[in-house]
């Protein structure tokens, strides 16, 4: 396969591996917020990517699906074990997201996080041609891009940081803190979810390594002598929002938002959350509260109903493996105290649905619950928005997600607060008409300007002005 300009480098490839009932192999495009925002880009240059294919021990030669090259990097089952599922998932998912839960450190998994970021460095300094550009994502990979400028120094290297990054008490506890910061620091752009992130890193390269930062360049140490500059600061991701707003104008995904309302027995309100099945994105603190409303009897079963779509997620870490006994005892107990014979209080998924069943969620709630204790972005909230041409429907949004500061005529919560968040639900629910369409007006504008397009071109400007000034 011949070398690419343009190189993504992700944990995954943007397909799934099928094998039907009689060995048939094929190739489906995947879920997930990078891989919707990185396609549209990926069809417009000379690109690669490189990533893991999703299954242990899977060695398979390079590819091209729908016009895109596909380079797939191979993880043993221990490599998935112990810096997948251990460093990645174990240890840096939640120290970054405000130690929600307590993160685990090993020197094994370190030692395996080093041994995969360097396989994936390795892969993309081959796939690319001579100058190139290579851009890493996320956190499963921080050290990927010094790794890759020490094999090739002739690259522009791109990182862009998906999840949040923490104040530097808490990502001082990280063992490997300043082997991090110098993964991170062989970018030439280092991109962030908000301002609030990449000040955070600035901060923990101040104090840990003591490089002279002016605005937001640091000045990195290069062997010989002088400097480099590396660039870090916000690039908000956003949606490609043309099939959500193509979807929700067709007539059959409306008449299955319709036969979805006539299921829930036509509630007045249905209120719905989407999320993975996460202890950062704050369903027991929704579903508590809504129980209280119904407890209290500020809501009633027969008038609202709650949907809450939680798809599996990480099912192997024992986290999440006890959050998902939690959730489903509280839907339980909730549903059992107040369930009719015609009427469910929660109607709890766990399960993932393809896209134009979602949208047809999106159309027929009435509310839409985004109350996550800590959020990189949070995509969710912005495809309900894009679906909602009517100008109808209300946002509830955590302050703590990324897409809070941008969207800001949704109504904003601090989901740690019970009793806050039950105002703001009831908010919600009673909102008139008139001011669901002026929030919701502002809220679309928002989002269908600011789109994924937006989002890669404000990128691969900054990696191109880089480059334009190391000439």
């Amino acid at each position: 396969m011949p070398a690419a300009e343009f190189v993504v480098v992700a944990n995954r490839l943007p397909v799934d591996r099928v094998v039907s009932g009689d060995g048939e192999e094929s190739w489906r495009r995947s879920p997930g917020g990078l891989v919707a925002a990185l396609e549209p880009v990926m069809h417009d240059v000379d690109g690669a990517w490189a990533g893991w294919a999703g299954q242990p021990d899977l060695d398979l030669a390079p590819f091209e699906i729908d016009g895109i090259r596909l380079i797939p990097v191979t993880l043993s089952s221990t490599d998935v074990e112990e810096y997948y599922e251990g460093f990645a998932n174990d240890t840096i998912w939640p120290l970054y997201h405000d130690v929600i839960a307590p993160p685990q450190y090993h020197r094994e998994w370190w030692d395996a996080y080093v041994r995969v970021n360097r396989r994936f460095a390795e892969a993309a300094a081959k796939a690319v041609s001579d100058g190139g550009t290579v851009w890493v994502h996320d956190y499963q990979l921080q050290l990927v891009p010094q790794l890759l400028r020490e094999l090739r120094p002739d690259l522009t290297i791109g990182y862009f940081h998906h999840i949040p990054f923490p104040a530097h008490g808490l990502y001082a506890q990280l063992p490997w803190r300043d082997q991090v910061l110098q993964g991170l620091l062989g970018a030439d752009v280092i991109g962030f979810q908000r301002a609030q992130d990449a000040t955070y890193f600035l901060t923990a390269v101040r104090r840990r390594l003591k490089h002279e930062i002016k605005a937001s360049t640091v000045s990195v140490p290069v062997p010989g002598g002088g400097t480099r500059p590396v660039v870090a600061r916000s690039f908000p991701i956003s949606i490609d929002t043309r099939p959500y707003r193509e979807l929700a104008a067709r007539p059959d995904i409306q008449a299955r938002a319709a036969e979805i309302r006539e299921g829930l027995g036509n509630p007045k309100r249905i209120l719905l959350g989407v999320d993975r099945l996460d202890y950062t994105k704050g369903i027991r603190h929704r579903i508590k509260a809504f129980g209280e409303l119904l407890d209290q009897g500020r809501l009633s079963v027969e008038d609202c109903t709650f949907v809450q779509v939680a798809s599996p997620s990480r099912e192997r870490v024992d986290a999440y493996v006890h959050l998902r006994d939690e959730i489903e005892l509280a839907v339980a107990r909730i549903n059992g105290n107040h369930d009719t014979m015609d009427h469910t209080a929660i109607r709890y998924l766990h399960q993932g649905h393809p896209r134009e069943e979602m949208v047809a969620l999106y159309l027929a709630a009435d509310v839409m619950l985004v109350t996550a204790l800590r959020d990189g972005m949070n995509l969710v909230a912005k495809e309900y928005v894009a679906t909602r041409a009517d100008n109808r429907g209300v946002l509830v949004l955590s302050e703590f997600t990324g897409a809070a500061d941008e969207l800001r005529q949704a109504v904003r919560v601090n989901p740690h607060d019970i009793e806050g968040l039950k105002d703001a639900i009831m908010t919600a629910v009673e909102m008139p008409a008139a001011e669901q369409g002026r929030r919701m007006r502002a809220l679309r504008k928002r989002v269908l300007e600011n789109d994924v397009t937006a989002w890669s071109s404000a990128f691969l400007t900054a990696l191109g002005e880089v480059r334009a000034a190391r000439g």
